[in-house]
């Protein structure tokens, strides 16, 4: 069935790159959509659920369209890696030009920075989520909420849309490949304390908010899979990702 599927795929491509047929890139969308939908579903978990998912998803067609229209057989990479760097790009890209996130969100989230600062000054430590949420007479899981989509908001922000001085040659987040060969010195040694601070955070975390990370970002399951791997609800596994989330913010917040 693979092998089979394998060919039919290969004569699609080979019919698309001689016609350019919007039929053949039809098929071939309809037979990767399944990226479109992985990246809409793992983009969506830093969302508010006021971001529609039926958006996100029209972003990322338009990523896997660009796709088709730009791949070369030629290269040494496979489509499904390629198109994904369009797909994720031209999703944050789309949210990066819309104000997705909700004005009563980011004026909550100015509550919490102000409560946090002034919490860890009367405490000389880094307060929890409960005693903020105490402060402002939120609940606990409401803090984390806010802290989860204001973190990506600023994650969106450092990474910027790269400039290029040819208008054709314009590339979006998430659609470049990194020269691994040759690393810059300084990048690579503040690359080494950001990845040993993040391990040293991780290590502060209870044994679940440890699994919950590690099958999500680097099993790269969705936070339904993980529910059924810890035998554990989706919203379960999604409240302990939020509160994974927030005890490493303080990491983040320090380094940016």
């Amino acid at each position: 069935m693979a092998k089979t599927k394998a060919l039919f795929n290969n004569h699609l491509w080979e019919k698309w790159m001689k016609t350019k047929d919007n039929e053949i890139a039809d098929q071939l969308i309809e037979n990767y959509y399944y990226l479109v939908t992985y990246h809409v579903q793992r983009i969506a978990t830093h969302l508010p659920s006021s971001v529609s998912k039926e958006d996100l998803k029209s972003l990322g067609l338009f990523g896997l369209y660009d796709a088709l229209q730009k791949f070369d057989l030629k290269r040494d990479l496979k489509f499904d890696t390629y198109a994904s760097f369009r797909i994720r790009g031209a999703i944050i890209d789309g949210l990066r030009k819309e104000d997705w996130l909700p004005r009563s969100i980011r004026d909550k989230a100015k509550k919490v920075e102000r409560v946090s600062h002034t919490l860890e000054q009367q405490l000389q430590r880094q307060p929890t989520s409960h005693e903020i949420a105490q402060e402002l007479g939120l609940v606990t899981s409401e803090v984390e909420e806010i802290i989860k989509d204001t973190l990506f908001a600023n994650l969106l922000s450092i990474e910027e849309k790269v400039r290029d001085t040819d208008e054709n040659d314009k590339e979006g987040i998430g659609y470049i490949l990194p020269d691994d060969k040759h690393p810059q010195p300084e990048i690579q040694i503040v690359d080494i304390e950001n990845y040993q601070e993040l391990e040293q955070a991780i290590q502060q975390l209870n044994e679940n908010e440890q699994m919950v990370l590690s099958l999500f970002y680097k099993e790269e399951l969705t936070l339904t899979e993980i529910g059924q791997v810890l035998d554990l609800t989706t919203s379960r596994i999604s409240q302990i990702h939020k509160q994974a989330i927030f005890k490493l913010r303080t990491v983040l917040a320090k380094r940016f």
